[in-house]
């Protein structure tokens, strides 16, 4: 008795799913059939909402696309960052006054500066690289690849001066892989001229930012007794304060 009645629920069973079958064909035509008969009424809301599923498609290939570029752009900045920090003074010492003008350049990208562009040659105004800075204010930058026994003389901070009025820029900066006389000091600090000696150079090319070291600007000097061990680092050559050099860092 008690298979029959197993039996018999599993009768019922089958007969219930039977009775809440799908049907698969004929309601697909059932569905095509009044799209056809109704069309006329409901083209609009159709046409609307192919249209918004295109734009959301189009939006979310603008995002992903964006999201890969900045990704990609921070990879480089982080490679480039890298690469600055294992740069030495000497490397940098070592190059052409158009690859410093470069570097000095690179180094403004990193830092979120805009419009960074190289202008150094002739016709150049005293001006070697132009940009703005991160807070939208414009600059000029005069780059000079000195040997560290030389100096910046004051002349040639003036003549940047004279630049930064061309350009029209709010703010100057002088780079150099040497140090600035004192009088080229006085202009400095007389004339808001943001002054990068070597020492500064080297705090940026290992990764210090351009405007954290504004805020250092006419202290990166030294005393005295810094001065004596320069002098006892890289010497005295018998060359004009601030003449460049000529066939490496080693002419004399």
């Amino acid at each position: 008795m008690a298979a029959q009645r197993r039996a018999r629920r599993r009768r019922k069973k089958r007969a219930r799913g039977r009775g809440r079958a799908v049907p698969s064909g004929g309601g697909l035509l059932l569905g095509l059939l009044a799209l056809a008969v109704f069309w006329s009424r409901i083209w609009v809301y159709v046409v609307v909402l192919a249209a918004l599923a295109a734009a959301g498609a189009l939006g979310w290939w603008l995002w992903r696309t964006d999201r890969l570029v900045r990704g990609r752009d921070r990879a480089w900045r982080r490679q480039d960052a890298v690469a600055a920090g294992h740069r030495t003074l000497a490397e940098v010492d070592g190059m052409t006054g158009t690859q410093f003008e470069d570097l000095v350049a690179a180094l403004c990208r990193r830092d979120g500066c805009g419009g960074v562009r190289r202008v150094g040659g002739s016709g150049d105004q005293g001006a070697d690289v132009v940009g703005r800075l991160p807070d939208g204010r414009s600059m000029v930058v005069q780059c000079k690849r000195y040997a560290p026994s030389a100096v910046v003389a004051g002349r040639e901070v003036r003549d940047l001066l004279g630049s930064k009025v061309h350009f029209g820029a709010d703010v100057a900066v002088f780079v150099t892989t040497t140090r600035f006389s004192g009088q080229a000091m006085d202009v400095v600090l007389r004339n808001g001229i943001i002054a990068l000696n070597r020492d500064l150079l080297g705090l940026w090319n290992s990764g210090a930012s351009l405007p954290s070291l504004m805020g250092v600007n006419g202290s990166g000097q030294g005393d005295a007794r810094h001065l004596a061990r320069w002098r006892s680092t890289y010497g005295r050559k018998k060359r004009r304060p601030g003449r460049p050099l000529r066939g490496g860092p080693d002419a004399v």
